[in-house]
């Protein structure tokens, strides 16, 4: 019993907060430019004899700047939020005549709103309590409470967030990554074949049942995180150097791309790395890209001007994934199964030292396998492992 009631007093103790000092400073310097800049706006908007600045503003603060990767951080939540909850705020303080029973109507109906609406926003029950228990000022407005100062304080707030977060480089407003490219399939990329899958996500979400302060795409990809950290740690010892093509077929950025269409026939590659005057990595060219361009060019050809002669360099893509030589192979994995072919590997001065195609990766992963058999099957190596 006393072991039970420890466990519960337990629960009340503080969680430990997964952030580092950086993002605790830029979230209060965040908070504090913020309400700041709408004050002052508000205040030379509207003047002083308005309630202009409300004190709801102070949590949205709170998460637009402390927590902007939360889905109850975002645009829509905000706005939306802010705004309905103020119009239900107005409505139940101007038809329910008991102030504490309009206030909690307000709150209960802002929360079934947000849900509805998509856009649970926490201060925005705050905003409901504020139009309900905001005084004379407050009550003469009306529903102009909700244009402002709601609105207005919002989408100033939303305006500072946006710019302060996007300086720090962070991913405010959330942008989900796009997933893999298949092949206009109903199959599931290779890597969501065997293992953990957004399926078993959405099930285990639905199965809690609850509300939890974090995307379900946000989830996904620290679950993926942590399944490749244990990876590294267990077949770490293997890293590009050792699997990777070393003697590279390459090209220049300013070749006749017929000639990269013949190294593509002879040596039978879907991909070439292309190499500046300098003679350092520039990007990859993939044979279905300079496909794709050679057909688009056709289409719209006229048998005056005919299909113009391509360099390497107009169908080069520079925005490639590389690696480098002391990267864990375990690492390339999952992107190599879903969409990328090969990997270039670039030294510390961009200079290219080797290629890793699919080919390689399915031989080292292979060779991990059997080493991880052949231990298990070995009692002697498991008592020294032990």
């Amino acid at each position: 019993m006393g072991v039970a009631i420890k466990r519960w007093l337990g629960s009340f103790a503080p969680a430990p907060v997964g952030v580092n000092g950086r993002e605790k400073l830029f979230g209060a310097l965040g908070a504090l430019l913020g309400l700041f800049c709408t004050e002052w706006v508000g205040r030379h908007a509207l003047g002083d004899a308005s309630p202009w600045f409300i004190a709801p503003m102070g949590a949205s603060a709170v998460l637009l700047f402390a927590a902007p990767a939360s889905p109850l951080a975002q645009p829509w939540s905000l706005m939306a939020g802010n705004l309905i909850s103020a119009l239900i705020g107005v409505f139940c303080a101007q038809f329910i005549a008991l102030p504490g029973v309009a206030a909690a109507a307000a709150v209960a109906l802002s929360i079934g709103a947000m849900f509805s609406l998509r856009c649970l926003h926490p201060p925005s029950g705050a905003v409901a309590l504020t139009a309900v228990l905001g005084g004379p000022s407050v009550a003469s407005l009306g529903y102009g409470f909700a244009l402002w100062p709601v609105a207005l304080n919002s989408l100033i707030l939303l305006c500072i967030a946006v710019v302060f977060n996007g300086a720090l480089k962070r991913n405010y407003p959330r942008r989900h990554a796009d997933t893999a490219g298949g092949h206009n399939t109903r199959d599931l990329a290779p890597s969501a074949r065997l293992g953990f899958s957004l399926t078993d996500l959405d099930e285990a979400l639905n199965q809690r049942g609850e509300l939890l302060d974090i995307s379900k795409e946000d989830l996904e990809e620290i679950v993926l995180a942590a399944e490749l950290r244990a990876s590294v740690r267990r077949f770490g010892d293997i890293h590009c150097a050792d699997i990777m093509s070393r003697d590279v077929v390459t090209v220049r950025a300013h070749d006749p791309l017929d000639y990269a269409v013949r190294l593509f026939d002879k040596h039978r590659l879907q991909a070439l790395p292309v190499l500046d005057d300098m003679g350092r990595y520039a990007g990859m060219i993939a044979q279905g890209d300079v496909l794709a361009r050679r057909n688009r060019l056709a289409t719209v050809a006229t048998d005056a001007t005919g299909v113009p002669d391509l360099l390497v360099a107009d169908c080069m893509r520079s925005e490639v994934p590389f690696a480098t030589p002391g990267l864990p192979v375990i690492e390339l994995a999952r992107p190599m199964s879903d969409s990328l072919h090969c990997v270039p590997v670039l030294d510390e001065s961009r200079g290219l030292v080797g290629l890793v195609t699919q080919s390689d990766l399915v031989a080292a992963l292979y060779q991990i396998a059997v080493s991880a058999s052949s231990q298990a099957d070995d009692p002697g190596s498991q008592k020294l492992a032990a």
